[in-house]
């Protein structure tokens, strides 16, 4: 039966249930639901907004189990539905239907699970289903059929198209290319892991796993002694390997960005998690590229391609929803992102239907790195009797055919099919999963001999994989089902996402069972592996879906064969006029590519984990500017993970060699600025390769392309262990317009940092006894060719810069690195898109106050355009010591000193005879209008244009009053090994994510710190009897579904043994308690704050309706908190990262004790319009806060976004006095 409820914002919740509700029932649905009304009729007229019936989604799985939680039986279903006009109709048929009265058969599906199928006409059985099986494949099936003696299955059919797609057996890749009639020698696969074999330098582990795996450093490793129950922190040395990985989600994203991009960086995180024996992801990339979002119709360049007939979504919806989506995993799993990309292209000359070139079948890359322990860094072989595990969520008919739909050209099948290769994203799910990965890898003894995520090809995929060498049996009728509709083969084969699947010895089940009890995390046995070299899907019933030898299923499948010719394009040369610089500068500075991405960046969080030493955002104004991204390995804040990225797809058009070797280029000069273990030696990538394959000429050019970047980078020393191909870069149209992507290399670098805080950042110092001066890493000619001027000149270009001397560019590299390794570089950037102007000009928009008195005579072979613009490989760095020059010097480093800071608010440029006056403020507010444009779709007009005008007014500031900056005057031990016997707990609800940063940091204040899950407190095993103080940590506890925390909440509330532990801690007169982001929304639900008081505190949604990250500044208010006591009057720096972080007071100032305020009232300093500029509340005896910001990502000097640069030696931040206080307290009153 259906139950309806309408909330006070008049939407329906649907409440699918199998028996009648008790009343007593009822009213916890009413509470859960905001004190919605319950509707007692069996239908509600109207006409409605609502998902789609037969795909129940992510907020109904969380929702459901929320009553679960809660000690509501028999809910299967909850889903929320919008009341519309009759006549409106913009929803989004992706996602949506359009409902006509919401009645009693609101989700019936009027569909049975499909019997087993035995496919005799297998051509006909691969339209059908659009497998995108060759004719070579289609007889190698029948050939099998044959042998084996009877039809093959649907399932195996199915099954073999999947694995065996391009998607996933890379089969261009291997292939034979045949090129103007001349086969050539090495697969593309054979020039790329040629690079590993030769430079194997310190890898560990290349192309034979779902990561590749380089050396890492003994670092502290932080963690529960125990995970399947409540246990104690504490701290082990650990060897480790550094993860490595990028993958691709071009086809989902095209077809629906959100969940595209949500679960293309989902499955990269799983990739991740899957490394060795399982490994820890730490952090994330992203990268967009689209045709023009035409969002300003003043931009000449984007009226040179007319606009197509769009698919699915228009450029600038893909560009907000993908990143949406990307961005809103990434939040809620808890994974910070902290480097990416952005680029729209599109270009015509009208010299023929297949020279059409844009980003129409969009790119979005997810990648990231992390580590493992060293012990875990290689899978162990499957042995006879060995249990295979799935840990995770249900099967639905999602996801269906995606490895075979992404295989081919978007536009290629009929929409009902792309749809249906469409996934779902449950990042809280995955969360799960991977809170019990990491307990294995985190515990003494690690009981995981192998492990695959469920990605491309399902549970067919992943678990095959895990038994490859050996053969085994999987149950299906173990197989998780949450659509009771599903036949065999979709049960199979479906890629419902937040999966990962185990092989493990049967005496070590139990420990893995427990954690995921403890987690919430879904756990199902579902096989064995044999000794048989058979692949079985089998039945109770006998009925066996599949059942095939190992052999004929990955076995002899046909080698491709590509014959193609080389096919040059010919572009028109660049023409410019000289005196329009002014001009041309202002138009680059408005290209996507070029220009400010705070519009990125201002919704993803890029602290948590709290080990973030190096973000996007840089300076006193906090824009997104940084060339790199940087992680701690532990809270030691010495050692690290660097990573950056690097493309050139414009000019890859021109020359594909030299598009990789800028690819490779721009990766590395954006890496340059961390300290590299072992330099440049010491570097690995990722190659990520978008190509409009089978096209004419680009097979040819793709193997131009891949030979060019494997000799680079054989040259250059180093390694290429990990990649991917997306080789059908082309979108169809109905009229018969066929638009290719730019063949396009994205290159990932990344390497250990043996110091993090030794990293340069592109924030000119305004020190007038310094010179900047311009390295050359390219011995080029000051080339446009592919360059943002060409591009806003509706050009490409004939001559592209490149890399002319490979040992050279060494040289550059490992010397800059020995003067960063000594601090004697002050501020550094690359020069890349926009150029060498656009470099200089970014390096001045950090600050508000000086600028730069430039001179570029010294180029005199070369006019001012091609030297400002040219996008070829350099550097610019800003130094004091008269050091530099004689190292560059010694090392044989040709360099230019071309200016000096300078007082003035200017860039003023001057080359012989020509000179210009740029004015910096008004260049950033053109540099950040594009930000601007593309905000008002997610911030809505009013947020954006505030966001706009006030991003350079709400600059850094700080008092740290007598703060010292040493641990030991505050009696901290920053080594400590041994129990101090005062004792604390932070406790979690599944969803919780800032568990570790939060131990770490009571910890480090004295605190022995106890890890407690919710479930931990609802089964009576824990009832916090031993600890004086509990944390609420912050996170998206039930993924904030029916309201932040108000799930959470549900489990307290609604389960006595918790509501007992929680009621008795808060009437001890010895105990001190905190809430942070989702932990202080907890606590203004459960009313712990102002118990005395009738009505109390909510949190509500930001005024920008969206989630909001940034660094900001508060005040620290003169209140009887006793964790702020000592922070009276300051004002320090601090993260916040929250999407419901608006406090609703019912009353009026005077009730509360506000103890900390944004120091600006104006968005977004003040991120989500909290009435006061309200950042914390504390109870009136001092000893209960609650608060949005996160102290415990900034008790570290390196974790802040920007720390005072006279504090160089500061060990500790003003912040960890908070929990100094708490612990100070205790010993006095427990």
């Amino acid at each position: 039966m259906i139950l309806f409820f309408e909330t006070l914002q008049k939407n329906i919740i649907a409440v699918q249930s199998v028996d009648n509700q008790s009343d007593n029932d009822i009213k916890k649905l009413i509470w859960l639901f905001g004190d919605a009304r319950q509707i007692k009729e069996k239908c509600v007229r109207g006409f409605f907004f609502g998902p789609r019936r037969e795909m129940i989604t992510p907020w109904s799985t969380n929702a459901v189990e929320i009553t679960q939680n809660m000690g509501i039986q028999g809910v299967t279903r909850i889903e929320e539905f919008h009341p519309v006009e009759e006549n409106d109709d913009s929803f989004d048929p992706m996602l949506q239907n359009k409902y006509h009265d919401l009645d009693q058969n609101v989700f019936f599906i009027d569909r049975q699970p499909e019997p087993l199928r035995y496919i005799t006409d297998i051509d006909s059985y691969n339209n059908e289903e659009g497998l995108a099986l060759s004719t070579e494949e289609i007889d190698y099936l029948k050939g099998i059929s044959k042998k084996i003696g009877r039809a093959l299955t649907d399932s195996e059919v199915y099954g073999f198209a999947q694995v065996n797609s391009e998607h996933c057996r890379h089969k261009i890749f291997n292939g034979t290319f045949i090129i103007d009639g001349k086969e050539m020698p090495d697969t593309l696969f054979a020039l790329i892991k040629k690079t590993s074999k030769v430079n194997t330098n310190r890898l560990v582990s290349a192309y034979k796993d779902n990561v590749a795996f380089i050396l890492g450093p003994k670092i502290e490793r932080f963690a529960p002694a125990t995970q399947h129950k409540a246990d104690f922190f504490r701290i082990k040395d650990i060897d480790t390997v550094i993860s490595v990985k990028a993958e691709t989600h071009n086809f989902p994203t095209t077809v629906e960005p959100f969940n595209g991009a949500a679960t293309g960086t989902g499955g990269e995180i799983r990739d991740r998690l899957a490394g060795g024996r399982g490994s820890i992801p730490l952090a994330g990339t992203a990268v967009y590229m689209t045709p023009y979002p035409r969002n300003d119709e003043n931009r000449k360049w984007e009226d040179n391609f007319k606009a197509r007939p769009w698919l699915y979504q228009t450029p600038e919806e893909l560009l907000i929803k993908a990143s949406n989506g990307a961005s809103d995993f990434g939040n809620k799993f808890g994974q910070p992102l902290i480097n990416g990309s952005l680029l729209t292209f599109e270009h015509t000359e009208g010299a023929g239907k297949d020279e059409d070139f844009g980003y129409d079948k969009v790119i979005m890359l997810a990648g990231g790195i992390g580590f493992a322990p060293a012990d875990d860094s290689m899978k162990e072989d499957p042995e006879p009797g060995d249990l295979i595990i799935v840990l995770g969520g249900d099967n639905y008919r999602i996801g269906m055919g995606g490895a075979a739909v992404s295989s081919v050209g978007t536009g290629q099948y009929s929409n009902a099919i792309e749809l249906n290769a469409v996934q779902r994203a449950n990042p809280e799910m995955q969360k799960r999963v991977a809170n019990v990965i990491r307990a294995m890898v985190e515990n003494d003894s690690n009981p995981v001999r192998s492990i695959h995520d469920h990605g491309a090809g399902g549970h067919l995929n992943c678990l095959s994989e895990l038994i490859d060498k050996s053969g085994g049996t999987v149950y299906v009728d173990n197989l998780p089902i949450g659509d009771p509709t599903l036949s065999d083969k979709e049960i199979i084969g479906n890629e419902s996402q937040e999966r990962m699947g185990l092989l493990v010895n049967k005496q070590d089940t139990e420990i893995i069972r427990q954690t995921a009890e403890r987690e919430r995390a879904p756990y199902y046995m579902v096989g064995e592996s044999t000794d048989d070299q058979r692949l079985r899907f089998i039945r109770k019933n006998g009925v066996n879906p599949i059942d095939l030898s190992l052999s004929d299923f990955f076995g002899s499948a046909p080698k491709t064969v590509l014959t193609d010719n080389n096919k040059d394009y010919h572009f028109q040369d660049i023409d410019y006029q000289k005196d329009k610089f002014e001009e041309y500068l202002k138009n680059v500075l408005q290209l996507e590519g070029v220009a400010c991405k705070d519009w990125l960046t201002n919704k993803v969080d890029r602290s948590v984990t709290g080990r973030v030493a190096l973000q996007q955002c840089a300076g006193e104004v906090q824009l997104p500017l940084t060339d790199l991204g940087i992680m701690a390995l532990d809270y030691q804040g010495v050692r690290g993970i660097g990573t950056a990225l690097g493309h050139a797809p414009a000019a890859a058009l021109i020359s594909p060699e030299a598009g990789s070797r800028l690819s490779v280029a721009e990766s590395l000069t954006n890496l340059v600025w961390a300290p590299i273990e072992e330099n440049l030696k010491g570097v690995s990538l990722s190659a990520n390769w978008m190509w409009p394959a089978k096209n004419e000429g680009e097979n040819a050019r793709l193997y131009r392309a891949v030979k060019a970047l494997s000799d680079f980078v054989l040259a250059l020393g180093i390694n290429v262990p990990t990649g991917k191909d997306s080789l059908s870069m082309t979108q169809k149209y109905k009229n018969g317009q066929k638009v290719l992507a730019p063949g396009t290399v994205i290159v990932t670098a990344a390497g250990e940092v043996t110091d993090i805080r030794k990293a340069v950042k592109p924030v000119i110092v305004n020190d007038k006894d310094t010179e900047i001066i311009y390295i050359d890493f390219s011995k080029d000619g000051f080339n446009l060719g592919g360059s943002s001027f060409a591009q806003t000149l509706s050009k490409v270009g004939q001559k592209t810069p490149d890399v002319i001397d490979t040992e050279y560019f060494k040289k550059c590299f490992n010397t800059l690195q020995k003067l960063i390794e000594q601090g004697l570089v002050i501020a550094g950037h690359d020069v890349s898109a926009g150029g060498l102007v656009t470099t200089l000009l970014e390096m001045c928009f950090a600050n508000n106050e000086g600028g730069m008195d430039i001179d570029l005579s010294v180029f005199a072979n070369h006019d001012l355009i091609s030297v400002a613009f040219s996008e070829q490989p350099a550097v610019v760095i800003q130094v004091k010591d008269k050091k530099v020059k004689e190292l560059l010097d010694k090392e044989g480093v040709k360099f230019a000193v071309i200016g000096k800071p300078s007082d003035k608010r200017f860039v003023t440029l001057k080359k012989v005879d020509e000179s210009y006056t740029l004015n910096i403020n008004d260049l950033r507010d053109l540099w950040y209008k594009s930000s601007y444009l593309l905000d008002r779709r997610q911030s809505g007009e009013e947020k954006a244009l505030e966001r706009y005008q006030n991003y350079k007014n709400q600059a850094l500031r700080y008092d740290f009053g007598s703060f010292t900056g040493k641990a030991k005057d505050l009696g901290i031990d920053m080594r400590r090994r041994t129990p101090s016997g005062v004792k604390a707990a932070i406790i979690r609800e599944k969803g919780c994510q800032c568990d570790r940063e939060m131990a770490y940091a009571l910890y480090t204040a004295g605190f022995d710190v106890k890890d407690v899950h919710m479930t931990d407190l609802v089964s009576g095993r824990e009832d916090l009897s031993d600890v004086n103080m509990i944390v609420f940590v912050g996170g998206f506890s039930n993924s904030d579904v029916l309201g932040s925390a108000k799930g959470w909440a549900g489990a307290f509330l609604y389960n006595e043994k918790a509501r007992t532990a929680l009621e008795n801690f808060y009437k001890r007169p010895d105990t001190m308690s905190l809430g942070v982001c989702n932990g202080c929304q907890l606590m203004t639900e459960l009313n712990l704050i102002y118990p005395e008081h009738d009505k109390h505190p909510r949190m509500v949604h930001n005024d920008s309706h969206k989630f909001e990250s940034g660094f900001v500044n508060v005040d620290i208010a003169n209140t009887n908190s006793i964790m702020l006591s000592t922070l009276r009057g300051r004002r320090l720096g601090v993260w916040v990262a929250h999407g419901e972080g608006k406090f609703s007071f019912p009353y009026g100032e005077e009730k509360y004790n506000i103890a900390m305020r944004y120091s600006y009232d104006g968005y977004p300093a003040n991120p989500n319009g909290s009435p006061w500029s309200a950042a914390a509340i504390c109870s009136s005896d001092g000893r209960h806060l609650a608060m949005m910001p996160h102290l415990e990502r900034a008790f570290l000097p390196w974790q802040w976004a920007y720390y005072p640069v006279d504090r160089k030696n500061d060990e500790i931040a003003p912040w960890i006095e908070a929990f100094v206080n708490a612990r100070e307290w205790i010993k006095k009153n427990r």
